[in-house]
């Protein structure tokens, strides 16, 4: 089911679009477009984003890679902050990474963009081509507006990349080289998936309506605690302090019922 919101939102924030949660057509999609199941999807997912796209302002999870951007514009931009020709000074993730976008889009909006690392799957800005895109300012809009275009895009990095059968054969050190780069052993990124497709397997998936709902009590600044997908008491009270103040039906269940009361409240101009 894919909930809508409608075209008269008011946009506060550059990059600040729908912000739509993940749909249970959108994963079918993806993982039959891939030939894997949920938790092989589930398992790049939380180890890139702990398994969710955005950020509570409703804008996408991003992190500005600044040797990216010293390396499109040649170094000419170099300062050790927005431009380097190594990797790092990250600073905190969330809202203070586009800080450091915008520093850089005074610079070269651009090469900014295509130094970013974007949505539910962190793919990178410079790599708008094989995620499907024609130009970054493309795949940027599509990262703001939907979870599901999020997955798509990794969708297609997989496959233009000859990615998806490590995918499949659960080959994660080939994978991990693959997506994350030749340095991906320094995070241990290839154990991280591992761990992360044993739990998948081992403790169920994420139930997407209680995960819809947990994303849209944070951008109305209810607290719902971790978007997991399990509700839990922190979700289930933050709910049930949304229904009491906007008087709408609260079952005690979060169903799909109640994830469109909470997407039609985030719809709600002002």
């Amino acid at each position: 089911m894919e909930y809508r919101f409608g075209d008269d939102m008011t946009l506060a924030l550059p990059f600040q679009g729908d912000g739509l949660s993940l749909t249970s057509d959108g994963l079918a999609k993806i993982s039959i477009g891939l030939g894997v199941h949920a938790p092989e999807l589930w398992t790049v997912l939380t180890v890139e984003t702990s398994g969710c796209g955005f950020l509570p302002d409703r804008r996408p999870q991003i992190l500005y890679e600044r040797h990216i951007f010293h390396r499109l514009t040649g170094g000419k931009f170099d300062d050790g902050d927005i431009s380097d020709p190594t990797a790092g000074g990250y600073g905190p993730r969330g809202a203070y990474q586009y800080d450091r976008l915008a520093r850089a889009m005074a610079k070269d909006r651009l090469s900014a963009l295509q130094s970013a690392s974007w949505g539910i799957g962190q793919i990178m800005g410079e790599n708008y081509g094989v995620a499907g895109f024609q130009d970054v300012e493309s795949m940027v809009a599509a990262m703001s507006q939907s979870e599901d275009s999020q997955l798509a895009a990794v969708s297609a990095f997989l496959c233009n990349c000859h990615l998806s059968p490590f995918l499949q054969a659960h080959d994660w050190t080939s994978f991990a080289r693959g997506y994350n780069g030749p340095n991906y052993a320094i995070n241990r990124y290839d154990v991280r998936l591992n761990g992360e497709y044993q739990k998948c397997l081992a403790g169920g998936l994420p139930d997407l309506n209680v995960r819809a709902a947990q994303l849209y009590l944070t951008y109305l600044n209810f607290h719902p605690g971790a978007i997991d997908g399990i509700a839990g008491v922190e979700t289930l009270a933050a709910f049930n302090d949304f229904a009491t103040q906007n008087k709408v039906a609260n079952t005690g269940v979060i169903d799909a019922n109640a994830v469109q009361n909470l997407a039609d409240a985030v719809a709600k101009p002002g």
